[in-house]
């Protein structure tokens, strides 16, 4: 019996000594193509968006500009809910799922420039090809592991819209 719990501790130490490896590879990948960097400016664009398009909405159909802070905060919220590393590791763990050790490695040193063997041409095509799926999978992880910010977004719009300065504020600016 006690043979076998140390070999079964064993078994556990050298499982999980494999597993931090593989995550590290699949970590290296994440740094060396550069995806944290990605993410953030993408975070900021789509945020960019969503504010032009609340004071869009607002110009046309309450006939207000979106006060600054307000935009500050929405800004805000999707910078927290959409931090990188709060996904970081769901996607370590995508692509861990995904690509093989090997592939993780042909990729990480594909894009840390030390090129590409002509034998690992093949290996490489059957790696890209996972791409499409790899971002979907990506995609949905985001979707389903975060809080989004639409309702806290109609809150704070809507207290302001429901301001009754703002009344007064449009009376005066229209005299």
């Amino acid at each position: 019996m006690r043979i076998s719990c140390l070999s079964l501790l064993s078994f556990l130490f050298l499982t999980s000594a494999v597993a931090a490896a593989e995550i590290r590879d699949a970590n290296r990948l994440l740094r060396a193509s550069n995806v944290a960097s990605q993410f953030e400016s993408i975070t900021v664009l789509q945020t960019q968006n969503i504010i032009r398009t609340y004071s869009s909405i607002m110009a046309i159909s309450a006939d207000v500009e979106l006060p600054q802070w307000i935009k500050q905060e929405i800004a805000a919220c999707y910078e927290q809910a959409f931090a990188w590393e709060k996904f970081e590791d769901g996607i370590a763990q995508i692509l861990l799922d995904n690509f093989s050790k090997d592939e993780m490695t042909l990729l990480t040193d594909f894009y840390r420039s030390k090129g590409l063997p002509p034998t690992e041409i093949p290996n490489f095509k059957v790696a890209i090809a996972k791409g499409e799926m790899i971002q979907q999978l990506t995609a949905d992880y985001i979707f389903a592991n975060s809080d989004g910010c639409a309702e806290h977004d109609i809150d704070l719009i809507l207290g302001f819209l429901a301001d009754p300065q703002l009344e007064s504020n449009k009376t005066l600016a229209a005299e």
